[in-house]
């Protein structure tokens, strides 16, 4: 969208615009009286009653970069996902995901995300439900059609295929088993779901594989069962989370123990042979944890810990309570330690910015990665001397192309037709840590110090928009921040830097992107 026709301060709850008219499936009737459902219920039971609706299409809850993730209608609550490994990690698992929601709408049909798996049945309130595909929708004709404000449960039993091209993203395939990297729109590859962080849920997962083997997932243990040769285990996690951030690992896995601030158990997973290597790298997480709890606040979740898997995916990821690294991180000679260091903070500082605060919309991604290299490149300035200002300068010289490429922070381009979003690009890493090392000078080092605690505190376990850090930055400073965050945020050229005004941002022909 160009920038004149962007509203200077757009409210929150507009930043992902449903359709205006009820999408198929999601009828304006009014709401049925309970003899009436009553009545529905038998002749469904009967077999009496045969749908009669049109051909469905997929739909979206209306984020431009992803318009077709997301479902209207319902309100995810929780996920209840039970995976079968075989041991082999080029063959599709078995699984169950039961989705507990509550209706928002009346809804005659009833989409989830879902792709790369074979669904054989589905159930919706213990009732079979008829369901087929569209896109990468799994649409689902319970037996009851469902009255908004009701609680509804539904059950899919599918497989979940850890095959394909690993930069399609869902599952890894590591050395010794699987692990997930659902980041941004591939949890639906893994199990059906309401793919997209503006809809949290409660997650519990039940993992049977051979007893060999170790399972781990996103919270604490709550329970594990032997039978014979194949072990289940059970994890739940009660803090709401976006599907992208959802974690399983299957391997020959060693669970390290040890304690964080205040008591937090912290728990990392590694290969058990690789238990001596990696040591000296996992006993940093406490101190990592202390320094950014004196930044932001208390750890927003139940544990954290470090995966180390043994694959190459090309990035790390902020998994909630478990980020995800690669191996070659950690034991690659060309990584300065005091890199690997700042890298463990940012996918650290993601369980306060990201996690426990998710975006809105995916255009709201830049509060999640720039507070993350914010915090990053603010540690190995306070600890290894690598100085914040002079990667904050390199950065602006390199803005004006990085914003040329894509879009400014706030509002990434959409791709052509056909084409696949890239969001992970460097004006939402180092460009969007310019616009917050813009806003301290603007505000005030107590000021800014004053709104991130905020942030953080104010919309734990939610979600929330640039909208609303907007009108959170003006709060905390007393200030009206309209031209600051209009122009920095979605404006094609770098504004002047405040506090620098000598900096100068490279053509674009001439930056590095």
């Amino acid at each position: 969208m160009p920038l004149t026709s962007r509203p200077l301060r757009p409210a929150p709850t507009t930043d992902v615009t449903p359709p205006a008219a009820p999408p198929l499936g999601v009828s304006a009737r009014p709401a049925r009286r309970p003899w009436r459902r009553a009545a529905v219920l038998v002749a469904a039971s009967a077999g009496l009653i045969a749908a009669a609706l049109p051909a469905p299409a997929p739909l979206g809850i209306g984020d431009p970069l992803f318009p077709h993730l997301g479902n209207p209608g319902y309100d995810v609550l929780a996920y209840d996902i039970a995976l079968t490994y075989s041991g082999v990690n080029t063959e599709p698992l078995t699984a169950v995901t039961r989705v507990d929601a509550l209706a928002t709408a009346d809804l005659d049909r009833l989409h989830l995300d879902f792709t790369h798996g074979t669904v054989s049945a589905v159930t919706v309130d213990d009732l079979p439900a008829a369901y087929e595909t569209s896109g990468e929708d799994l649409v689902i004709t319970p037996a009851v059609p469902i009255d908004a404000g009701e609680p509804v449960t539904v059950t899919v039993h599918h497989t979940s295929d850890p095959r394909g091209p690993a930069e399609n993203g869902g599952w890894v395939r590591t050395s010794d088993g699987l692990a997930m990297a659902n980041q941004a729109d591939a949890a639906h590859r893994v199990f059906p779901s309401n793919d997209h962080p503006s809809d949290k849920a409660a997650f519990t997962f039940r993992i049977t594989a051979p007893r060999e083997l170790t399972a781990v997932a996103n919270g604490l243990p709550a329970g594990r069962a032997d039978h014979g040769a194949t072990t289940t285990w059970t994890y739940r996690h009660h803090h709401p989370m976006a599907t992208e951030l959802a974690q399983v690992s299957i391997g020959r896995s060693t669970v390290l123990h040890r304690t964080g601030p205040r008591g937090l158990p912290v728990r990392d997973v590694i290969r058990t042979q690789d238990r001596e290597t990696l040591e000296p790298w996992l006993r940093r997480t406490p101190g990592h944890l202390e320094w950014m709890e004196g930044k932001v606040g208390p750890y927003p979740f139940e544990t954290y810990g470090v995966l180390v898997a043994d694959a190459t995916t090309g990035f790390e990821l902020e998994t909630q309570t478990l980020s995800l690294f690669e191996r070659r991180l950690f034991t690659d000679p060309r990584f300065p330690e005091w890199y690997v260091d700042a890298v463990m903070v940012h996918e650290l500082a993601h369980h306060w910015f990201g996690d426990s605060v998710s975006p809105r919309a995916w255009s709201d991604l830049w509060l999640n990665e720039g507070h993350a290299s914010w915090y990053e490149a603010l540690y190995a300035d306070e600890k290894a001397g690598k100085s914040l200002e002079k990667r904050m300068k390199a950065a602006y010289a390199a803005s004006d192309g990085w914003r040329a490429a894509g879009g400014p922070p706030a509002a990434p381009r959409p791709p052509a037709p056909g084409a696949k979003i890239s969001l992970f690009r460097p004006v939402v890493y180092d460009g969007s840590a310019l616009v917050l090392y813009a806003l301290r000078h603007e505000i005030g080092t107590e000021a800014f110090d004053r709104l991130q605690r905020r942030w953080v505190a104010d919309h734990r376990d939610g979600v929330a928009s640039t909208a609303d850090f907007r009108a959170l930055a003006e709060q905390v400073s007393g200030r009206e921040l309209d031209a600051f965050f209009t122009a920095w945020l979605y404006g094609e050229k770098t504004p002047p830097m405040p506090g620098h005004p000598d900096w100068r941002s490279l053509p674009p022909a001439d930056a590095k992107h």
